[in-house]
Protein backbone atom coordinates (compact mmCIF):
# COMPACT_ATOMS: atom_id res chain seq x y z
CA UNK A 1 0.00 0.00 0.00
CA UNK A 2 1.43 3.17 -1.05
CA UNK A 3 0.19 7.37 -0.12
CA UNK A 4 1.34 10.13 -2.15
CA UNK A 5 1.08 13.49 -0.32
CA UNK A 6 1.43 17.27 -1.52
CA UNK A 7 1.35 20.44 0.13
CA UNK A 8 -1.73 22.41 -1.16
CA UNK A 9 -1.03 25.70 1.18
CA UNK A 10 -0.04 25.91 4.58
CA UNK A 11 -1.15 22.94 6.33
CA UNK A 12 -3.74 21.95 4.12
CA UNK A 13 -2.66 18.60 2.29
CA UNK A 14 -4.12 16.28 -0.06
CA UNK A 15 -2.86 12.17 -0.32
CA UNK A 16 -3.81 10.26 -2.79
CA UNK A 17 -3.53 5.95 -1.59
CA UNK A 18 -3.27 3.18 -4.36
CA UNK A 19 -7.61 3.02 -4.74
CA UNK A 20 -6.93 6.75 -6.55
CA UNK A 21 -9.11 8.84 -3.89
CA UNK A 22 -7.71 11.76 -2.83
CA UNK A 23 -8.32 12.77 0.92
CA UNK A 24 -7.77 16.22 2.38
CA UNK A 25 -6.42 17.23 5.45
CA UNK A 26 -5.46 20.50 7.24
CA UNK A 27 -4.15 22.15 10.57
CA UNK A 28 -6.06 24.76 12.45
CA UNK A 29 -5.41 28.68 11.56
CA UNK A 30 -3.30 29.38 14.59
CA UNK A 31 -0.85 26.91 13.30
CA UNK A 32 -0.60 28.27 9.91
CA UNK A 33 -3.78 25.55 8.48
CA UNK A 34 -6.82 26.92 7.12
CA UNK A 35 -9.31 24.62 8.93
CA UNK A 36 -10.61 23.79 5.65
CA UNK A 37 -9.91 19.55 6.09
CA UNK A 38 -10.34 16.97 8.85
CA UNK A 39 -7.24 17.01 11.12
CA UNK A 40 -4.85 13.92 10.98
CA UNK A 41 -6.39 11.92 14.50
CA UNK A 42 -9.53 12.78 13.59
CA UNK A 43 -8.89 11.14 10.23
CA UNK A 44 -7.37 7.90 12.72
CA UNK A 45 -11.05 7.78 14.56
CA UNK A 46 -12.66 8.32 11.32
CA UNK A 47 -10.55 4.66 10.09
CA UNK A 48 -11.25 2.84 12.71
CA UNK A 49 -14.95 3.79 12.72
CA UNK A 50 -15.40 2.64 8.77
CA UNK A 51 -12.99 0.07 9.61
CA UNK A 52 -15.29 -1.62 12.33
CA UNK A 53 -18.40 -0.80 10.34
CA UNK A 54 -17.57 -2.56 7.03
CA UNK A 55 -16.55 -5.29 9.66
CA UNK A 56 -19.87 -5.40 11.56
CA UNK A 57 -22.01 -4.55 8.65
CA UNK A 58 -20.01 -7.17 6.26
CA UNK A 59 -20.15 -10.15 8.98
CA UNK A 60 -24.48 -9.36 9.57
CA UNK A 61 -24.87 -9.56 6.12
CA UNK A 62 -23.41 -13.12 6.30
CA UNK A 63 -25.67 -13.82 8.95
CA UNK A 64 -28.88 -12.83 6.69
CA UNK A 65 -29.06 -9.61 9.39
CA UNK A 66 -30.92 -7.00 7.49
CA UNK A 67 -30.37 -3.70 8.66
CA UNK A 68 -32.45 -1.03 7.61
CA UNK A 69 -29.77 1.84 9.36
CA UNK A 70 -26.72 1.60 10.68
CA UNK A 71 -24.36 3.95 12.50
CA UNK A 72 -21.36 4.46 15.15
CA UNK A 73 -20.39 7.23 17.03
CA UNK A 74 -16.55 7.20 18.40
CA UNK A 75 -15.37 8.77 21.58
CA UNK A 76 -11.45 9.31 22.30
CA UNK A 77 -9.36 10.77 24.78
CA UNK A 78 -6.20 11.72 24.28
CA UNK A 79 -2.66 12.01 25.90
CA UNK A 80 -1.82 15.58 27.47
CA UNK A 81 1.80 15.37 26.40
CA UNK A 82 3.38 15.02 23.00
CA UNK A 83 2.97 12.89 21.26
CA UNK A 84 -0.72 12.86 21.95
CA UNK A 85 -1.87 9.10 21.40
CA UNK A 86 -5.30 8.29 22.09
CA UNK A 87 -5.68 6.35 25.28
CA UNK A 88 -8.53 5.68 25.68
CA UNK A 89 -11.78 5.39 22.42
CA UNK A 90 -15.25 3.85 23.15
CA UNK A 91 -17.14 3.11 20.47
CA UNK A 92 -20.61 3.01 20.41
CA UNK A 93 -22.68 1.19 17.67
CA UNK A 94 -26.28 1.53 16.23
CA UNK A 95 -28.33 -0.95 14.44
CA UNK A 96 -32.07 -0.31 13.08
CA UNK A 97 -33.75 -2.93 11.73
CA UNK A 98 -36.44 -5.64 12.16
CA UNK A 99 -35.86 -8.83 14.11
CA UNK A 100 -31.99 -8.40 15.13
CA UNK A 101 -30.67 -10.38 17.73
CA UNK A 102 -27.54 -9.07 20.18
CA UNK A 103 -26.23 -12.06 20.04
CA UNK A 104 -25.57 -11.68 16.46
CA UNK A 105 -24.41 -8.29 17.16
CA UNK A 106 -22.27 -9.15 19.37
CA UNK A 107 -20.21 -11.77 17.79
CA UNK A 108 -20.12 -9.61 15.11
CA UNK A 109 -18.60 -6.83 16.93
CA UNK A 110 -15.98 -9.20 18.44
CA UNK A 111 -15.26 -10.73 15.02
CA UNK A 112 -14.28 -7.35 14.01
CA UNK A 113 -12.41 -6.69 17.00
CA UNK A 114 -10.81 -9.53 17.50
CA UNK A 115 -9.96 -10.57 14.25
CA UNK A 116 -10.72 -8.41 11.38
CA UNK A 117 -10.10 -4.47 12.03
CA UNK A 118 -6.42 -4.05 11.66
CA UNK A 119 -6.90 -0.14 12.86
CA UNK A 120 -7.98 -1.25 16.16
CA UNK A 121 -5.35 -3.78 16.76
CA UNK A 122 -2.96 -1.07 15.68
CA UNK A 123 -4.71 1.69 18.09
CA UNK A 124 -5.20 -0.93 20.91
CA UNK A 125 -1.27 -0.21 21.08
CA UNK A 126 -1.83 2.89 23.13
CA UNK A 127 -5.38 2.60 23.77
CA UNK A 128 -7.87 0.97 26.03
CA UNK A 129 -10.78 0.49 23.70
CA UNK A 130 -14.56 -0.64 24.75
CA UNK A 131 -17.59 -0.64 23.14
CA UNK A 132 -21.37 -0.76 23.43
CA UNK A 133 -24.45 -0.96 21.13
CA UNK A 134 -27.96 -0.73 20.96
CA UNK A 135 -30.55 -2.20 18.70
CA UNK A 136 -33.40 -0.57 17.44
CA UNK A 137 -36.14 -2.45 16.61
CA UNK A 138 -38.65 -1.11 13.64
CA UNK A 139 -41.30 -3.84 14.43
CA UNK A 140 -41.51 -3.45 18.21
CA UNK A 141 -40.32 -6.50 19.63
CA UNK A 142 -37.83 -6.83 22.04
CA UNK A 143 -34.22 -7.90 21.14
CA UNK A 144 -33.64 -12.00 21.11
CA UNK A 145 -37.53 -12.05 21.72
CA UNK A 146 -38.78 -15.63 20.46
CA UNK A 147 -40.65 -15.95 17.30
CA UNK A 148 -44.50 -16.25 17.72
Amino acid sequence: MNVTLKQINGLAMAAVADSGHWVTTDGPKKFGGHSAGPRPMELLLMSLASCTGMDVVSILSKKRVKLDDFSLEVEARQAQEHPKVFTEIKIHYIFEGDNIRSTDVERAIELSESKYCSASTMLKASASISHDYEIIQRNGRPDDSPDD
